[in-house]
């Protein structure tokens, strides 16, 4: 191998570790704050993608009625709890909060639909419509689990997986779908031609990786949700609400999610299932650094990037097996270099 084409599969690596950062890090959000290892969040990066590709070629993105039942089922989960509770005079700010505005965005693109609105409202759009999916699926399927092993949080996120992504089949179809770019730049850096798409993806990737590093180690709200994945009882006797936190968490990760898709589109076809792999090799990622690290999470998805397509140049039929494979041995040295921890200990972690 020559030293010019490894700058160039390094280069592809760098592109491609920079989708995998993007999703590593949602992943790790939501870890760090609910304890949930959100297997769909790939499925929400397709969902935002899919969604984007649809405005644009003037079509009413099938995302809106993945919404509208998602909110009619938390509203109702919701106004049940109260009832149980005695607080139905908290009903009108629950269906406000769990009704209302989620279907807000839906209905906007259901009365947009075929008109041209501008790409930059066209992502707008996309990003209102991806940003509810979260909390309202962390409100039907897990706040009333909240303190369940994360066995039973991961086997539950197993089960959504299928189940938004059959949706996703019934709402987008079998083919997939590639959005515009934002930007037809190329940019050349030390003799290296960079598509504009895929710098921006790697500028939002090391902005997103600082910016949560730096929210949850410096700043007092993000200790405050680290602290409710970590005590979830004293969380709530010093005053934090875990409820809250995870819906705070989904929200972001929501973001996050939307952002990534909508990035992410452009330079690969995305399909309704193709979020499942691109999520687990995310995971892969943020296994390696860690689970529970920001740079770790981001120099790990970056590492998958680069071990994919130098794979790849090999034997492409290869680069998932490696890729998965190289969980084993991280996962063994972890657990020998891991302190031992009785069985009380390892569940609460």
């Amino acid at each position: 191998m020559t030293t010019e084409l490894a700058l160039l599969l390094a280069q592809d690596g760098v592109a491609t570790g920079a989708i995998y950062v993007l999703v590593a890090l949602g992943i790790v959000l939501l870890f760090l704050v609910t304890r949930i290892i959100f297997v769909p969040f790939g499925d929400l990066v397709a969902y935002a993608s899919l969604s984007l590709a649809a405005l644009q070629a003037g079509q009413l993105p099938g995302t809106i009625w993945l919404v509208a039942v998602l909110a009619v089922l938390a509203a109702v989960f919701e106004a049940a709890g109260l009832l149980r509770a005695g607080r139905l005079n908290r009903l009108p700010r629950a269906l406000a909060l769990w009704l209302v505005l989620p279907l807000l965005p839906a209905a906007l693109a259901l009365g947009l639909a075929g008109r041209d609105i501008g790409d930059a409202a066209q992502v707008l759009l996309t990003l209102a419509l991806i940003l509810p999916i979260g909390p309202l699926l962390y409100r039907i399927a897990f706040r009333p689990i909240a303190d369940a092993p994360v066995l039973v949080l991961l086997i539950v996120s197993v089960v959504l997986h299928f189940a938004i992504s059959g949706v996703a089949l019934l709402c987008f179809g079998p083919d997939g779908a590639r959005p515009r770019p934002l930007t037809n730049a190329v940019v050349d850096v030390a003799g290296m031609i960079f598509p504009g798409q895929a710098l921006l993806i790697l500028a939002a990737s090391l902005i997103a990786g600082v910016a949560l590093y730096v929210f949850f180690t410096r700043s007092l709200t993000g200790r405050a949700l680290r602290a409710t994945a970590l005590n979830r009882v004293g969380a709530r006797l010093v005053g934090i609400r875990p409820g809250v936190a995870g819906v705070v968490a989904f929200l972001a990760a929501g973001l996050l999610a939307g952002l990534s898709g909508i990035l992410i589109g452009p330079v690969t076809t995305l399909f309704y299932d193709s979020g499942f792999v691109l999520g687990l090799k995310a995971f892969v990622g943020a296994i390696i650094g860690g689970l529970v690290s920001w740079p770790g999470a981001v120099l790990g998805a970056l590492f998958v990037g680069q071990l994919e397509s130098f794979t790849a140049f090999y034997n492409s039929a290869f680069k998932e097996v490696v890729v998965f494979a190289v969980l084993v041995p991280v996962l063994i040295l972890r657990s020998l270099a891991s302190p031992a921890e009785d069985d009380e200990e390892a569940e609460e972690l």
